[in-house]
Parts: C-alpha cells; sequence; structure tokens
C-alpha cells in the first residue's frame, strides 16, 4: 500500500477492534500485507450480493453503507447500518465461509479496506506474522462480543408487546444512566425491535405524551423511572 495511505490508515486502524492492542509496526505490516487491499465504491454499488462466496473482512474508512435483504415478493428490508470510521462487516461469513444471506449497498461514496482471510493462513515456514496472530484473538473477542449482543437481542425480541421491547432495548443501552444519544437512527433501531419504523414512531410518540419519555431526535430521556420500569 502506498506510503501516504498507508500513513493515514494506521491511527485509523488501531481504534478498530480488528486492530486492537497492535503496535504502529504491526499495523503497518498488516497494511503491506498482497491479502489487504483498499477500495473505493460509488453510491447505489452494491458491495456483495446475497449468496456471494466471501472472499473478505470489511473495514469502513470513510461513508455510508447499509445492510439490507429481499423479501420473496422484491420488498427491501433494512437490517442495519454501517457509518463509522473503523467498524467492521461481513467478518462471521469470511471466517466461516458461508455465503452471504444479505447484500451490503453503498448509500455514499465508500471507502473501504478489503482483508482476505488468507492473511491468517500459515506461511512457508508454518508460522503466523505477528499482526496475523493478533487479529486472530482480536476476532475472537469480535466474535464473544456479536454472541453477547444476539443474547440480549433475543432477550429483547421475547417481550410480548412493542412498549415493552422498546423498554428492553433502552434499559439495556442505557446502563443505569437516565439518559442517552442513539449510535444509530431511528431505522435502525425499528429494524433491531423487528418492528416499522411508524409503529416504532408512534409507540415513542405515546411514551413521550404519556410523560415517561421525552424523545429528541437521537437523544432519549427517561423522564418516569417508575413507571419505564413497569415494562420490564
Amino acid at each position: 500500500m502506498a506510503g501516504e495511505n498507508r500513513h493515514k490508515l494506521i491511527p485509523l486502524l488501531q481504534k478498530c477492534s480488528l486492530a486492537k492492542g497492535m503496535s504502529e509496526e504491526e499495523v503497518a505490516e498488516l497494511l503491506d500485507s498482497a491479502q489487504v487491499r483498499l477500495r473505493e465504491y460509488p453510491k447505489g454499488e452494491i458491495i456483495f450480493h446475497e449468496g456471494d462466496q466471501p472472499h473478505s473482512l470489511y473495514i469502513l474508512l470513510a461513508g455510508e453503507v447499509h445492510i439490507l435483504k429481499d423479501t420473496f415478493s422484491g420488498r427491501r428490508i433494512f437490517l442495519s447500518e454501517i457509518n463509522e470510521p473503523g467498524d467492521m462487516f461481513g467478518e462471521v461469513y469470511e471466517v466461516l465461509e458461508q455465503p452471504y444471506d444479505m447484500y451490503v449497498e453503498a448509500v455514499t461514496p465508500v471507502r473501504l479496506l478489503e482483508i482476505s482471510s488468507e492473511l491468517f493462513n500459515l506461511d512457508a515456514e508454518g508460522e503466523l506474522s505477528r499482526s496475523a496472530l493478533k487479529i486472530q484473538r482480536n476476532l475472537m473477542r469480535i466474535f464473544a462480543r456479536k454472541a453477547y449482543f444476539m443474547h440480549n437481542k433475543i432477550k429483547v425480541l421475547a417481550s410480548g408487546s412493542l412498549r415493552e421491547k422498546i423498554v428492553r432495548f433502552l434499559f439495556l443501552e442505557l446502563q443505569g444512566k437516565r439518559e442517552l444519544e442513539l449510535t444509530g437512527s431511528r431505522e435502525f433501531m425499528a429494524a433491531y425491535l423487528a418492528v416499522t419504523r411508524p409503529s416504532l414512531s408512534r409507540e415513542l410518540s405515546a411514551m413521550q405524551r404519556e410523560g415517561i419519555l421525552a424523545v429528541d431526535g437521537k437523544s432519549i430521556k427517561v423522564l418516569d423511572r417508575e413507571r419505564f420500569e413497569e415494562y420490564l
């Protein structure tokens, strides 16, 4: 990778969960690997399609992508958004060598770092590089966090009413505080709760009218903790 690009990417990657704990030299070793490529995609381009066989895991450098799935009737379902530099996607499919069951679209011009799993293969001496060993360790931590995330999501989705789902979701996000700034969009929250965005907005508005919550864009504050916790 060109020296100028590498110099700019090292501090960004050191903040990424995949490169956690890696020195500048180890990140530079990673970027110099033949299995790492810098790619750019225009707005509207599909990064990969549902059913494709994975060949890389992806780290967002700039822009925003949406993770999507189509129903049998052709309706597009929003699953998630990736918009923070350093965020990663596609790693589970790449490591498990499973075809994608969703697709990813660039909703703005996008710059990505594509890392092939060939990076983790043994070299001629039967040893992994320092950077590859640390990436393997970090991937284990990433998968553990994803498993914990899914455990919490199942608990939320097992709730009876939409209000109970909202309260349990917010309770996990608040972590004992009264106020939070959502990291994802309202669309992401609706996808997480498996409801439509209009239904979510109506219920949040109802909770605001009843004095349980104060909602201002991505900012949500619990006004009446006792009534809020009735739905846990």
